[in-house]
């Protein structure tokens, strides 16, 4: 895998520059074939300009498949472009791996509206979904010897929990999930560039749209890890929701949510009410049956709202009565710790021969005080140390130590799992690491 980097602000300009660049780095490590694969990522300059810059690519390149999304802002190597023009790629050569471009078009899956048990909601945001499993799952490669699934989708026009839960289950379909047949890394992330319906571009193919999703699996012989990491830290105590309807937590351990609410306030230190806000988030627990709840036993929604009559809140997600939950607020100290947990975890493995990094566009300098946070970090879990002779050296020049080829973009809501389920997540940098 090789990746390649423009910053030019002429779309046509930048793809060839990329094209260039991708080509090098395939001739520096021998790599004579096409590329099966180019997993493009542009920013919002680029977004309209995303068939002209697919041409440019296959024209100089002649890759087999082409993915691509248009974000806020995108990553390559050990760099975070954020607020201006950029082109990130990802050119894989994969011998013995196959390959499969799907969109939403091709799917055989409607959606319609349910009316939920009780009243209280559920995952799918009172959508349920109709499909023919098997035929999902052969349309999107999620087939025995599946490895790998990425998913770029429009968040305005994807039911996101029902394709998610439909993937899951094709998933389950493929793999029993234990041993060498663990269940493979289903990842990615929204669109960006746009705040409005119709303003994203996403492409397969040479197919563009507008709404919907794309996605690509991966087979065979190639293993995927992935990663999520949290962007926030918990405040308070775990509560019980006792009475609910749709997003509206009207009760919290039998008090009403907002008394409970304005209680942790006041009890809070300076730091966290500022923290506060600037936004509020409730994490709920996924696995009740644990004894102990860490970091990432939370799936994290925005808190968007109150109905002061009922003195309930709301939240960007229904809520049942009985679940576990937890405030939380957005904290760079705690998102760097943790990230940088998870990444000692994975240099314990063999070094990838690529990445994927979908990051919130909340984190970034919207986060973190230094720019390339999360890119930075995860090439430094990587990096081979320096040899004891190099170091002795006095005023001898360090040898770079090659990174690890690595692409994204800045999302509008991260894809990755919490265990053996997979959700999108807000503030959080979900990464996938192929070997």
């Amino acid at each position: 895998m090789v990746d390649a980097l423009s910053c030019e602000r002429h779309s046509e300009h930048a793809a060839s520059e990329v094209a260039e660049s991708l080509s090098a780095g395939f001739a520096q490590r021998g790599v004579r074939s096409s590329p099966d694969l180019l997993i493009v990522f542009v920013s919002q300059h680029h977004s309209r300009a995303l068939p002209e810059i697919e041409r440019t690519l296959c024209a100089r390149l002649a890759p087999r498949h082409v993915l691509a999304v248009a974000g806020e802002g995108v990553v390559s190597g050990n760099t975070e472009v954020e607020a201006s023009a950029g082109i990130a790629v990802l050119g894989c050569v994969l011998p013995g791996v196959t390959v499969t471009t799907f969109s939403s078009d091709d799917l055989p899956m409607s959606f319609g509206l349910e009316e939920p048990a009780g009243g209280s909601g559920g995952d799918g945001g009172g959508l349920s979904v109709n499909s023919d499993l098997a035929g999902v799952a052969r349309t999107v490669g999620i087939v025995p010897g599946h490895r790998c699934t990425i998913l770029l989708a429009d968040p305005f026009t994807t039911p996101i929990g029902p394709v998610l839960g439909t993937l899951a289950r094709a998933r389950a379909l493929a793999s029993p999930g234990t041993g060498e047949h663990r269940r493979g890394v289903i990842a990615g992330g929204l669109a960006s560039a746009s705040g409005r319906p119709g303003g994203n571009t996403m492409l397969v193919d040479g197919k563009l749209l507008s709404s919907g999703f794309v996605g690509v699996s991966l087979g065979g012989n190639i293993r995927a890890d992935s990663v999520v990491s949290q962007g926030c830290r918990p405040i308070g105590e775990n509560m019980v929701v006792t009475s609910s309807r749709g997003q509206f937590i009207r009760t919290l351990g039998g008090r009403p949510a907002m008394d409970v609410l304005h209680e942790l306030i006041e009890a809070s230190s300076e730091s966290d009410r500022k923290q506060i806000s600037t936004g509020l988030l409730l994490g709920r627990v996924i696995n009740e049956y644990k004894d102990h709840f860490g970091r990432s036993d939370y799936l994290l929604r925005g808190v968007v709202g109150v109905m002061k009559q009922d003195k309930a809140i709301a939240i960007a997600e229904p809520v049942r009565v009985g679940q576990t939950v937890r405030f939380h607020v957005r904290d760079a100290a705690t998102a760097r710790e943790d990230l940088a947990m998870l990444m000692d975890a994975q240099a314990i493995h063999d070094k990838p021969i690529g990445a994927l990094l979908f990051t919130c566009n909340g984190r970034g300098t919207r986060l973190f005080p230094h720019p390339h946070h999360d890119a930075s970090l995860i090439q430094h879990a990587f990096n081979d140390p320096v040899p004891g002779e190099v170091r002795a050296k006095a005023g001898s020049a360090v040898q770079a130590w090659p990174r690890v080829p690595l692409a994204g973009f800045f999302a509008a809501g991260e894809i990755g799992p919490i265990g053996d389920e997979v959700f999108l997540h807000t503030q959080t940098a979900s990464a996938v690491f192929f070997r």
